[in-house]
């Protein structure tokens, strides 16, 4: 009797050690690439170590995966990575192991989205790994929230059909965020849904606010004062929201209408805001409180975007002007303040960037990655190599020293750290 009252306590105390380890919310530590743009949405990452130079034949390639299609790139959170892609007609969550690239699981929903202008059918937004919950947006404007211990589906949203979005140019693009306990995400929907705020627990919709059409750029969190507040770029304008109800605290007109996209993150320094188009649209520096902003300079000359968010460094932006379908897109290192061009390397290409240990990782969209070292008085590449052969679209993640890259084809870990 004495015996089988110890084992049924040791197997008690077993079982409770497992399910904590099993149910405790996921903490986010030094390293982990949670979601676009990383832990703050800049593109810059922390704690990490790359190496001074590529060896000769480039970095070393640690795995490499298959991949269906879709523009997304991956989120890195611990030892698990989360990949979004398609696979014929089921949009699927995968997780993998971030060392080894390994399936861990993998969740599959239907897929109906067809390609508008560009061909490709999968989906655009980056996952968002936040606390134990993975949060997909679907290029169809479905979207998933799922268990990050086993890919169990915990809600399903509707979004473009419950509000009447629409898929635009290239289907839904502007990863959702999270902040306190709700899913913000610009949905460009009808009847005031342009912005649509919903409980993280359930998915159910908290508010609605806006007549905002749907952009490709990816809000950030921030604070206005001694408020929380969301900063989104949308079809025409951008606004700051407050996450708790969803009232707007300003807004002033950004984009242009026609064929014309905006898709870069805003950039905060401080109390200015950076902002950047292509298309005519340009580049704008605002001044801005929680009762207003209001447009410093704004020309279209400094610092164009297509589609990729610069890097601040040191005081200074470094980002892409100019566009990949059209004319000549140049490396910069602009000053925020007055929109000078420091200088320009002519002819660099569209690159998305990542600012790690005061250097520059940007993977062009024909596969080249290039090392700089940023130095708002030159141009200083300290190597390039040929890492992936297919266009280039999704944005590059970094963790502990890893690179994760993915093509239309594949997805590639690189060893990128310091010996």
């Amino acid at each position: 009797m004495k015996i089988g009252c110890r084992i049924s306590l040791w197997m008690i105390l077993q079982l409770t050690v497992v399910m904590a380890l099993v149910c405790r919310p996921t903490v986010l530590e030094a390293g982990d690439w949670p979601q676009i743009l990383g832990p703050n949405r800049d593109g810059r990452a922390s704690d990490e170590r790359l190496a001074g130079k590529f060896p000769p034949d480039g970095p070393f390639q640690v795995w490499e995966l298959r991949v269906g299609e879709g523009f997304a790139g991956v989120a890195i959170v611990g030892d698990r990575g989360i990949l979004f892609h398609r696979v014929k007609n089921q949009e699927e969550v995968l997780c993998f192991e971030a060392q080894t690239g390994a399936q861990v699981w993998a969740t599959q929903f239907a897929a109906s989205y067809q390609g508008g202008i560009a061909p490709d059918n999968g989906p655009r937004c980056v996952p968002l790994v936040h606390e134990n919950r993975v949060i997909v947006f679907g290029a169809a404007g479905q979207m998933h929230c799922l268990a990050l211990a086993d890919g169990a589906t915990l809600w399903t949203r509707e979004l473009y059909r419950d509000f009447k979005g629409s898929e635009g140019y290239f289907g839904a693009g502007s990863t959702p965020l999270v902040i306190h306990d709700k899913v913000l995400v610009n949905v460009g929907g009808g009847s005031g849904a342009g912005v649509v705020g919903l409980k993280l627990e359930t998915g159910e919709t908290v508010w609605k606010s806006t007549d905002e059409g749907a952009s490709y750029s990816s809000p950030v969190a921030t604070r206005l004062g001694d408020d929380a507040a969301a900063i989104f770029v949308t079809r025409l304008n951008c606004l700051a929201i407050r996450p708790r109800d969803g009232s707007v605290l300003w807004r002033f007109p950004f984009g242009a209408r026609g064929p014309t996209v905006n898709a870069a993150s805003p950039i905060r320094l401080d109390d200015r805001l950076f902002l950047s188009a292509s298309y005519g649209v340009g580049a704008v520096m605002a001044k801005i409180s929680s009762e207003k902003a209001s447009p410093i300079w704004e020309n279209n000359d400094s610092l164009s975007s297509q589609y990729t968010t610069s890097v601040l460094h040191g005081g200074m932006l470094y980002g892409v002007h100019g566009r990949a379908d059209g004319g000549d897109a140049s490396l910069r290192c602009v000053d925020p303040q007055t929109g000078k061009v420091l200088w320009s390397r002519d002819g660099f290409g569209v690159a998305h960037s990542i600012l790690a240990d005061d250097k520059l990782l940007l993977i062009k969209d024909d596969g080249t990655l290039v090392l700089v070292r940023p130095d708002p008085a030159r141009y200083a590449e300290l190597g390039q190599t040929r890492v992936l052969k297919e266009t280039v679209r999704a944005l590059p993640a970094l963790s502990r020293g890893k690179l994760y890259l993915r093509d239309t084809r594949r997805l590639i870990c690189l060893d990128v750290s310091a010996p």
